[in-house]
């Protein structure tokens, strides 16, 4: 996992949860690149700041550590 300071420079299409809340408290998610298999993840009420950058081996990790309960 890697970071960049300004997500709002990366090329990508972000996109929220439909379960997000309408108070913004919610993450969005972005594809960087598909064939470096690299997705970036930010705080919505936060678009110029840092992004956490993961292949998607990590992101699937992380996924299934949260889903199982791993993670809170």
């Amino acid at each position: 996992m890697t970071h960049v300071d300004d997500a709002s420079i990366l090329p990508v299409r972000w996109w929220k949860s439909s379960a997000s809340g309408a108070v913004s408290d919610c993450v969005e998610v972005g594809i960087v690149s598909e064939e470096e298999e690299v997705i970036a993840v930010r705080d919505s009420k936060r678009p110029t700041g840092p992004a956490l950058l993961f292949g998607y081996g990590q992101m699937r990790g992380l996924v299934v550590a949260i889903r199982s309960g791993r993670l809170r």
